[in-house]
C-alpha cells in the first residue's frame, strides 16, 4: 500500500463518521490551541516587558536606600558625592511622593518627583515643549514644575500649560515644561507625573534626603567598576551594613526576567501539552473501536493478499490523519484565540514559527504513538477468525 492510497482510505473513513472524528480530534485541537495561544501570549508579554526594561538602558543602575536605624536616606550632598566615582555619566537623586495637583477646578493625584537636571538624561525623558529642570532651580528653591503628557492632558485639555500655575499640596508652582509621552512600564504610567526641583520637594513634603538614586554609566564595560565604587561608598556611609542599601543592575534585572519568563513559558507549554496526551488517548480509544468495527473488512483484505504491513500502515495513516488534521485546526484556532485575547486585554502577542511547527509535529507523533497499539492489533488478526467475526 502506498501513502496516497492510505491517505485516501483514511480520509474516507474520517468523513464517513464526521461527528465521531471531530470528537476524537477534540483533545488534539484543544491541546494545540492551548500550546499556541499560551506560549504566544507568554512570549508576547516577555517581549513587551523586555522592551520596557531595555528602553531604560542596560547601563542604568538604581540605588535604593533601605536605611539603618534612624538613618534611612541620603542627603542631596551625599548623593551628589557619588558622582566622583569614575565611570558615572549622569546621576539623579529622586524623592517621589504622591500628591494632589490642581489647576482651576480640575484636580489629579500623581507622583510628584523631586529631582535634578540630569533626571531626564538618566530616565530618557524628552521635552515636548518648554524646558527641563536646571541647577539654578535647585540652588534657589524655585517653585517650578515639569508635567507629564497625561497630567497635562488631564489638567489643561488642549490648552497650553506653559506659564500657567498649578497647586501642589496647596503651593503654587509655575509650569515651565511638558514631557513627551513615554508610555507605561511595569511600574505604572510614565506620563502621569509632575517633576519639581529636589530642594523644593524637600520643603513642600517636609522630607529631607532621598531614598533613590539613578545612575547612568558611561559605557557597559564600566558597570562592574561603578557598582563596586557605589558599594564601597555606601558601605562606608552605613558602616558596613550591606542590608541598608541595594544597587540594582538593569542588565541583571533583564537576565533574571528572561529566566523567569522562560520558565513560565515552558511550564505553560507543559500544562497545555497534557491536553495533547489526553487527545492521544482519545485517538487510541476510537481506533480500537474502529478495529473492532472493521474486523471483517480486515479479514477480507488479508484473505485476498493484504500483508500485515499493509494493515498496520493503513491504521497508522488513519491515526496520523486524525491527529494531523486536529493539529492544523488547533493551530488556526490557537492563532485566532491569541489575537482575540491580545486585542481584548491589550496584550502583545508574539507568534513563533518554531513553536507552531513543534506543536504540529508533536500532534502527529501523538497519532503515531497512540495509534501503534490499535494498528498492531489489527495487523495481527488472523484472516479466518476475522471473517468469522460478527
Amino acid at each position: 500500500m502506498n501513502m496516497a492510497q492510505g491517505l485516501k482510505m483514511a480520509f474516507k473513513s474520517i468523513l464517513s463518521n464526521k461527528l465521531r472524528s471531530l470528537l476524537t480530534m477534540l483533545g488534539i485541537i484543544i491541546g494545540v490551541t492551548a500550546v499556541i495561544a499560551l506560549i504566544s501570549l507568554g512570549q508576547g508579554a516577555t517581549k513587551s516587558v523586555t522592551a520596557q526594561v531595555q528602553s531604560l538602558g542596560t547601563n542604568l543602575l538604581t540605588v535604593n536606600i533601605l536605611g539603618r536605624g534612624t538613618t534611612n536616606t541620603l542627603t542631596e550632598k551625599e548623593a551628589n558625592a557619588l558622582r566622583d566615582i569614575q565611570g558615572i555619566q549622569y546621576l539623579a537623586p529622586a524623592s517621589t511622593s504622591n500628591a494632589s495637583v490642581k489647576y482651576s477646578t480640575k484636580s489629579v493625584d500623581v507622583n510628584v518627583i523631586g529631582t535634578n537636571s540630569e533626571y531626564a538624561d538618566v530616565r530618557e525623558y524628552k521635552i515636548a515643549s518648554g524646558r527641563f529642570l536646571s541647577q539654578i532651580d535647585l540652588d534657589f528653591y524655585q517653585k517650578i514644575a515639569i508635567i507629564g503628557s497625561q497630567s497635562a492632558s488631564d489638567l489643561f485639555g488642549f490648552s497650553n500649560p506653559i506659564g500657567q500655575y498649578v497647586q501642589i499640596n496647596g503651593s503654587r508652582y509655575k509650569v515651565v515644561g511638558v514631557l513627551a509621552s513615554k508610555g507605561s512600564t511595569t511600574n505604572g504610567s510614565n506620563d502621569d507625573v509632575v517633576m519639581i526641583p529636589l530642594t523644593s520637594a524637600e520643603r513642600i513634603f517636609k522630607a529631607k534626603g532621598v531614598r533613590t538614586v539613578y545612575v547612568q554609566v558611561a559605557t557597559d564595560k564600566q558597570i562592574d567598576s561603578v557598582v563596586g565604587g557605589l558599594n564601597t561608598a555606601l558601605s562606608k556611609k552605613f558602616r558596613g551594613n550591606t542590608d541598608s542599601y541595594r544597587v540594582f543592575n538593569q542588565s541583571d534585572i533583564l537576565s533574571t526576567l528572561n529566566n523567569v519568563t522562560g520558565t513560565l513559558t515552558v511550564a505553560l507549554g507543559g500544562i497545555a501539552g497534557i491536553s495533547l496526551l489526553v487527545g492521544g488517548i482519545g485517538i487510541m480509544n476510537i481506533m480500537l473501536v474502529s478495529v473492532t468495527e472493521r474486523t471483517r473488512e480486515i479479514g477480507i483484505r488479508k484473505a485476498i493478499g493484504a500483508k500485515k504491513r499493509d494493515i498496520l500502515t493503513q491504521f497508522l495513516i488513519e491515526s496520523m490523519a486524525l491527529s494531523g488534521l486536529g493539529g492544523i485546526l488547533g493551530i488556526g484556532i490557537g492563532v485566532g484565540a491569541a489575537q482575540l485575547v491580545s486585542s481584548m486585554l491589550k496584550m502583545q502577542v508574539a507568534f513563533s514559527l518554531n513553536i507552531i511547527l513543534i506543536a504540529f509535529v508533536f500532534s502527529v507523533l501523538i497519532g503515531v504513538i497512540f495509534g501503534m497499539f490499535p494498528a498492531n492489533k489489527a495487523a495481527k488478526l488472523k484472516p479466518i477468525e476475522a471473517l468469522r467475526f460478527e
